[in-house]
């Protein structure tokens, strides 16, 4: 990492002074304990053909680094699509990032793929069998071929976009893999393309010296932000179309899922305005895109940036305006993505937002809070994004559920 200017070291000192401001959510919180939700849900779930050859992963190479777009040693690009095998039936999507090199470094105008990834509900005698990878993690009754998928019957499903955080993909990670099957397993048809976030930065934001790194390098990992829900609005947009898919989603019912820097793709795809400067004091933000198919969306441990790089401009004003409504599950002990700029960027929104506080958890999928963290999530997304009642009600007066880890509403 290059060293930090002195005056940028200040510079950055003062911003952080200044993102504190009102962070709203007066009156009184709801508090009543519910009782957590079946995990997993009723269906059996399957997923679409991501058939790969591993045997082209060389010698100290790994999967993952394909998955997530690492380049090798020697700064060859790598992704996913170079260890495709059944590449004609594997879903995948181009996106061309627009002319515009203040955001997009030297991406502008470049096309880039994505593959995508897409679990649903199956029937419960679905012989299809699991994917083993070589991390030894599976993937459920995976398609193979030009077989289409094998609903679990003839509705129109509820969809999910899922974004899953930095420099990661939907499978690198056995807890990726089951938070898909849990979403499908309720009844939902979950979309997650591989972000590839490598393929434009190795930046990570794990503690303030990363986030200096982050600003003096803004351009192209302003790129990676911004191409994340470009992404994901492409993606989804290919399964509503697909001969094999769209007569089993609904269109009318898309909700969206994030982790981490996910969690921001979300709130970029409800229209907020990305930082695109920290010379001005974090004054230069840029809205990105909006995605009108998107009815809510929730965000685990979301990235609303951290004191000195916040992710929405300085005091997050650009939030100010959004009316996607949004629930935020964060970790008290989060130094990635600190809870105090999630409750402060999530007091801009102006739709239903709710912000839930894990206590004690850091940047981490939590496991002693697993019942908590899907019991919120699926009852969010059953209620505004499938509009069922029963939902609706429970939403209204939920403060936390029961066993679990300490879950209690922040901001509501």
């Amino acid at each position: 990492m290059k060293p930090v200017p002195l005056f940028l070291s200040i510079l950055l000192c003062v911003f952080a002074a200044s993102c504190g401001g009102s962070d709203g959510g007066g009156g009184t919180l709801p508090t009543t304990t519910v009782q957590a939700l079946p995990l997993p849900g009723p269906y059996e779930v399957a997923c679409s053909n991501v058939e790969q050859d591993f045997t082209r992963v060389g010698a100290g190479e790994d999967a993952e680094s394909y998955w997530e777009g690492a380049p090798s040693g020697n700064g060859m690009p790598r992704y996913a699509t170079d260890l495709l095998a059944d590449p004609d039936n594997t879903l995948t999507v181009s996106v061309t990032a627009p002319q515009d090199p203040g955001i997009y470094g030297d991406y502008a105008g470049q096309t880039v793929e994505y593959v995508v990834l897409v679990f649903y509900p199956t029937t419960d005698d679905n012989p299809r069998p699991d994917y083993e990878l070589p991390t030894r993690d599976v993937l459920p009754h995976m398609q193979t071929g030009s077989a289409p998928p094998l609903f679990a019957d003839g509705s129109a499903y509820p969809v999910v976009v899922f974004s899953h955080g930095l420099n990661d993909s939907p499978i690198s990670s056995e807890k990726y893999i089951s938070a898909l099957s849990i979403v499908a397993s309720y009844g939902y048809v979950v979309i997650a393309p591989f972000h590839g976030d490598s393929r434009f930065s190795d930046l990570k934001i794990d503690d303030l010296g990363d986030a200096l790194g982050v600003a003096l390098n803004l351009e192209n990992f302003t790129a990676l932000e911004a191409m994340r829900p470009l992404a994901i609005s492409a993606a989804l947009t290919l399964v509503l179309e697909h001969p094999q898919w769209k007569d089993h989603v609904d269109a009318a019912q898309v909700g969206g899922f994030g982790v981490s820097m996910g969690g921001e793709t979300m709130m970029l795809l409800g229209g907020a305005g990305l930082t695109t400067s920290y010379l001005d004091m974090g004054l230069s933000w840029e809205r990105i895109t909006f995605e009108p198919r998107l009815k809510a969306a929730v965000g685990y441990i979301p990235y609303f940036g951290q004191p000195v790089l916040p992710a929405f401009g300085r005091s997050q004003a650009g939030l100010v305006g959004v009316d996607l409504p949004f629930l935020g599950i964060s970790g008290t002990q989060d130094k990635v993505a600190p809870i105090a700029l999630t409750r402060t960027g999530m007091s801009r929104l102006e739709g239903r937002r709710i912000l839930v506080a894990l206590e004690g958890v850091e940047h981490e999928f939590d496991d002693g809070s697993t019942d908590d963290i899907f019991t919120w999530i699926l009852t969010f997304l059953d209620a505004e994004v499938r509009g069922d009642t029963d939902a609706l009600q429970r939403l209204s007066t939920m403060g936390s559920v029961e066993g679990g880890g300490d879950d209690s509403v922040r901001l509501d």
